[in-house]
């Protein structure tokens, strides 16, 4: 019998708690969510930027050039393979061979036992002794020959889808 009356306590406790969660405003609430969903107002109004007026440009295909054909010069500096004068492109670069012609300075030449050499100043300042068989310059420029007053190198360039040799020279500023 004493676990009917716990029940009974229980079941009163559970019943007073939930009636402590009733709000008296509740219904009123509830009317005042059902007269917004019936008529919500009007939306806020959202300002936009302005968007700026941009002119477009004509593009006529026709006058292209297509992509797929190359353009005048670019079949010059493709490398061809299998002429007679090649530059060895599996050899290791030398340092000046990382700058333009226009960029490096002849700047003195001397003998070193009996054999020829040229100082060749680069663009940071760096002075290169350079003897015959060095290379220089963007172009394979090989040294085939140093006198007093000058180098002279032997450059490869593409010319009409073939390599070509072309004498250069370096000459002291006096």
């Amino acid at each position: 019998m004493r676990q009917g009356s716990v029940m009974k306590g229980i079941v009163a406790l559970v019943a007073v708690m939930l009636a402590g969660c009733a709000d008296p405003q509740l219904a009123s609430l509830d009317r005042e969510l059902a007269q917004i969903r019936s008529d919500p107002g009007a939306a806020p109004a959202l300002e936009l930027p302005a968007v700026p007026r941009i002119e477009g440009i004509g593009y006529d295909l026709e006058e292209q050039r297509s992509p797929f054909v190359m353009r005048d010069g670019e079949a010059e500096r493709a490398l061809p393979e299998g002429t007679l004068v090649m530059p060895q492109l599996d050899r290791q670069r030398e340092p000046l061979e990382a700058y333009d012609l226009s960029e490096l300075q002849l700047v003195g030449t001397l003998r070193v036992g009996g054999q020829p050499s040229a100082l060749v100043r680069a663009p940071g300042g760096q002075v290169h002794r350079l003897s015959v068989g060095n290379y220089l310059g963007l172009n394979h420029g090989r040294i085939v020959s140093i006198t007093e007053t000058s180098l002279l190198l032997v450059e490869l360039h593409v010319e009409r889808g073939a390599w070509v040799e072309r004498n250069r020279q370096m000459a002291l500023d006096t």
